[in-house]
């Protein structure tokens, strides 16, 4: 069955959901949909990212709705599960895995054919500044606590903020250097923290981490100040350690990063050499601030 709305009505819907509904996924804010001649493209920002994303939305040809597949009574409906389907693809990381083009200075996102950004076998998550501290581990034998985990047994606790001096321990335990991070989190200068671990049911071994720094007050510039991985490991667990937090201050609103890393692997990122030593990557697909 045809749809018998007409592209204005379906346009005038779109926009009115992704401009004027609220959405359920925190970062997302909507900026227009403009009809072009075979889809509409929506425009949003993403929480802190300097850069304008978008997305093409076809004109349905049929009253279903392209996120359930079940029928829809009108433009309104059809729009508003739009919207619903692209909050999913949002909250599960579309800004990172969607194939990019760059469109008159916007990112268009596709959610078909994503990015792999993920190592086969692998998965990487922030280190995690909460826990049970280790002045609360019970005594008994046997118990399977550990500190900088939301998850203990025999634990009655709530998991509470860590100091920086146990932040991280896990990954010292494993034989990893966390200092730079610990420091940075104590002088409350670190921007972001990942780990890679093997991905099986136990979550473990930790193969890696990632530590990024901010080099001003304004948080404009982030350092991404180490990417570590353990003998043996894949060079692109490496890769997808850089890109995750690269994503992570780009989000928190870093316009460039900088390192005086020199590896092969942030070059497929877009790093490039800086003026002097090391690398830098403009966050902006329109460019350097003006200041630089």
């Amino acid at each position: 069955m045809a749809v018998k709305w007409s592209r204005a009505e379906i346009l005038e819907a779109l926009r009115t959901c992704a401009l004027h509904s609220a959405t359920t996924v925190d970062g997302y804010s909507g900026l227009d949909v403009v009809a072009e001649p075979d889809a509409m493209l929506l425009t949003f920002r993403w929480c802190r990212d300097p850069n304008v994303y978008a997305v093409e939305v076809a004109y349905p040809a049929e009253p279903i709705s392209p996120w359930t597949g079940l029928s829809v009574t009108s433009a309104h409906a059809w729009a508003a599960d739009v919207m619903a389907g692209l909050e999913e693809n949002l909250a599960t990381g579309l800004v990172m895995w969607g194939r990019r083009t760059i469109r008159d200075g916007s990112i268009v996102l596709a959610s078909r054919d994503p990015v792999d950004v993920l190592p086969a076998g692998y998965h990487i998550t922030s280190v995690s500044r909460v826990g049970m501290p280790r002045s609360s581990w019970p005594k008994r034998r046997g118990s399977l606590l550990r500190e900088g985990t939301f998850f203990t047994y025999e634990s009655p606790e709530e998991p509470v903020p860590l100091p920086p001096s146990e932040v991280g321990s896990h990954l010292a335990e494993e034989g990893m250097d966390v200092s730079l991070p610990r420091r940075l989190l104590a002088e409350d200068r670190l921007a972001c923290w990942h780990e890679a671990y093997v991905d099986n049911s136990r979550g473990e071994p930790h193969v890696g981490h990632a530590v990024a720094s901010w080099d001003d007050p304004p948080h404009t510039t982030a350092r991404l100040a180490l990417v570590h991985i353990q003998p043996g490991v894949p060079p692109d667990v490496r890769t997808a350690l850089a890109r995750f937090a690269v994503r992570a201050v780009t989000e928190a609103g870093a316009l460039r990063v900088v390192t005086a890393i020199d590896a092969p692997e942030l070059r497929e990122l877009g790093f490039q050499p800086a003026d002097g030593d090391g690398l830098i990557l403009h966050t902006s697909v329109t460019g350097p601030p003006p200041e630089l």
